[in-house]
């Protein structure tokens, strides 16, 4: 238990604080969020181009049937022995995720194909959610990923992105842009060092 301090210790402590507060900068104010922020003519066409440089493969379908035809196409999907797909229609699951209740069981998962919430064309990131998914681990821990993403559910920008975020109840939230990457000072690129060693972005409609 600390020891009551003296008087003198009170006040010097109290002109410290005193002498810092009249010495604080002016405050300054936040800046408006009113601007003409960043749009695109064609936000899907947008949000491919980025996810190419960034190391993802981009599929534009038509619907889930045909989704499911190209994701038959894919040799990483091809040659996985563990399959989970939370996508109706879409990929072919033969992993119970109901049994599973620890996240390192997840490990062994191959290919897993989800559904992604909405996307940003300026940086091809997906907003991903737990809602339908007991277990988030699997968006990192899978050796390759595919999200679905509705063709219509695509913004701009990050600005607007944030804006259809609703933080009123507690879940997992992320956005995923990309393969997992990695690069060292002697600018070697790793891919799938920490996550995910491809990402297909399925977008229907």
């Amino acid at each position: 238990m600390a020891e009551p301090q003296p008087p003198e210790h009170r006040r010097s402590r109290e002109e410290i604080l005193s002498a810092i507060r009249s010495h604080q900068p002016p405050g300054t104010e936040l800046p408006t969020l009113e601007h003409q922020w960043i749009t695109y003519v064609d936000r899907p066409a947008q949000f491919a181009k980025v996810l190419t440089e960034i190391g993802g493969q981009w599929v534009r379908v038509p619907d889930a049937a045909a989704a499911h035809s190209a994701l038959g196409e894919i040799p990483a999907y091809r040659e996985a022995k563990q399959i989970i797909s939370r996508v109706l229609g879409i990929g072919n699951s033969n992993v119970d995720l109901t049994n599973i209740s620890d996240p390192h069981a997840l490990e062994p998962i191959d290919f897993a194909v989800l559904s992604g919430e909405f996307g940003v064309a300026e940086n091809a990131a997906i907003w991903v959610t737990d809602r339908n998914l007991p277990l988030r681990a699997l968006y990192f821990i899978v050796q390759h990923l595919a999200l679905v993403l509705p063709a219509g559910e695509i913004v701009d920008n990050m600005h607007q992105a944030y804006e259809r975020l609703k933080f009123n109840r507690a879940e997992f939230g992320a956005f995923i842009a990309g393969p997992s990457k990695t690069a060292d000072i002697e600018q070697s690129l790793v891919i799938g060092a920490h996550g995910s060693r491809s990402l297909t972005v399925f977008c229907v409609g």
